[in-house]
Order: structure tokens, then sequence, then C-alpha cells
């Protein structure tokens, strides 16, 4: 059940993003599962206190550290360079996969590049949205959890971003694609599945993804074959061209005239009760514990 010589595994959560409290709850159902599979382990709370977690991660000497943290210093490279440096395998994508995963307009240019369609759009500033044309989607340039995302469809949403718009800052606008909710697993560079996720009031926002019961989730996604076989490779081309490691999530929309279009990846997806990723592993027969097991066995530093 172990790795060859796997026996420790440190797993860093809570962080210091606004995602801190469902790294928690990552982490922890992680923390069970490992247990499951026997194990040693230990929680490390990454906080801004860099020296005293660092410390607390190398007086345990794990074998490897699955990675249970989400958003800004968390997948965006940074806690990857540390670990990279103290020479401590980890789950999860790199340095480099990591940071252009976490910046949306990079991986939509990349999209662009490697032939997977985007809605139209870019980074903006706040003079520069003014000026567009309803209906339009505002969302920070570096977070998850669709922490910050705006759907603006009347000039009130409008007045009401241009009120919120962060001082001197872009952020990334997009016109609003009607339709449906898609997402797609990969797992060590294949498609686990696809998605769509219903939600019962509003949209898939941040309280609605950990609301359990909010949102239902249709798997696999009923979608014609040809879509299916879209939505997978165009998520196994934007992970495997990012060079991403061990899982990771692509978010797509699909329009009613059957469009698909690539919205964003995430480099290190919730592991929450309502996360997608263990919902999509069902489809191959496995288990949460299978999941957190492949990702340990991948472990490596860059």
């Amino acid at each position: 059940m172990f790795g060859q010589k796997i026996k420790k595994v440190a797993v860093l959560m809570g962080g210091i993003s606004s995602e801190r409290e469902i790294s928690f709850l990552s982490g922890n159902g992680v923390m069970q599962a490992l247990k499951k599979l026997g194990y040693q382990t230990q929680a490390i709370d990454v906080t801004d206190d860099l020296a005293k977690w660092i410390k607390s991660l190398t007086d345990f000497k794990p074998d490897v550290v699955f990675n249970a943290l989400h958003g800004r210093f968390g997948e965006d490279g940074g806690v990857q360079g540390i670990l990279n440096a103290l020479k401590i395998p980890y789950t999860h994508s790199g340095v480099m996969a990591s940071s252009m995963g976490m910046d949306k307009q990079m991986t939509r240019l990349i999209a662009t590049q490697i032939g997977i369609p985007v809605a139209k759009g870019g980074l903006k500033t706040k003079s520069e949205f003014e000026k567009m044309k309803l209906p339009l989607v505002v969302k920070p340039n570096a977070e998850g959890s669709s922490c910050g995302v705006q759907i603006i469809k009347t000039e009130k949403d409008k007045k009401q971003a241009l009120q919120n718009w962060p001082e001197n800052q872009k952020q990334l606008v997009e016109k609003y694609i009607d339709g449906r909710e898609l997402s797609v697993a990969v797992l060590n560079g294949k498609a686990l599945g696809s998605v769509e996720l219903c939600v019962k009031k509003g949209w898939y926002d941040y309280q609605n993804k950990y609301a359990e019961g909010a949102v239902e989730h249709l798997i696999p996604a009923p979608v014609s074959m040809e879509q299916r076989k879209k939505l997978h490779l165009y998520a196994e081309k934007i992970h495997q061209f990012l060079n991403c490691r061990g899982v990771s999530r692509s978010d797509f929309r699909l329009s009613p005239t059957g469009r698909i279009y690539f919205l964003e990846i995430n480099t290190n997806p919730g592991m929450t009760p309502t996360s997608l990723v263990p919902d999509m592993a069902r489809l191959k027969k496995m288990t949460y514990e299978d999941i957190v097991n492949q990702l340990i066995l991948g472990a490596s530093c860059d």
C-alpha cells in the first residue's frame, strides 16, 4: 500500500490566502485518507510565520509532502519553491506549472495558442471596463474558488463592480457566456471524467461550491460523445502543455450553440466533501483514498 520507502507524509494546509478555510477541509480529508492507507502523517498549518511552520515540517522529517493548500502562495509556485529548496518531494504541480496555472490571463493566452477557445476579454483597467458592453464577468487574475468573481448583467451590477474595483489594479474581464458549467479532472495526464454543475439557486460561486446540497453534480456530464471527447482533449492538452503533475481540474462553459469555452485550470483542486475531483474519479472506480495514494506515489521535486 505504501510507495517504495514512503512512510511519513506531512500535509500542508491552511495557508495565507482567501481559501484558508477550504484548505483545512481538504487537508483534514486527506489526513483521514492517509491514516486509512497506513501512512504516518502530520498536519502542518502554513501561516505567515515562515520559520515556524518550516521547523515543524523539518522536525517531522517527512518522506513526502501532500500539498493541500489552495490559492495564493499554496498553488502559485511559492510553497513549491520552498519544498524544492528543502528537497522534500511534494504532490501536485511544480513551480512553473503552478505559477502559470494560477495566472488566468496567462492560461487563456496559452489555451488560445494550442487551439482551445476562450471567451473574449483580457486584463482591463477600471476605465477600460467602464466602456465595455454587458454582459460581462469580472475576476481577480490570481484567485481560486470563485473568490471575487462578479457577473455583470445590469448597469447596477456594473456600478457596484466599479465601486469595488481594486485601487490601481487590472482585473480579468471576459464576455459572459450564457450556457452550462462543466468541469474535467485530469490525473497523471489522462482525463478522469466530466461533470456538469447544476446550481439550485444563483450561480456556482464560493458559497454554493462548498454548501452541502447546493449544487447537483451530473456525472458523467450529459453532453454528446463528440463534446465529451473535446472536453477531455482540451483538459488533457492544457494539463500537459503547462507540464502539470498529479491532478488538475479544468473548467469550461458550454454555450447554447454547443461551443465549448475554456475558463481556467486549477492545479491543486479541492479535496473537500463537496469537491469535484473525488466525484469524477468514481467513474474510474477510484475511491478518495485511491486518488490520495496515487498523488503520494507521484510526488517529486522540480
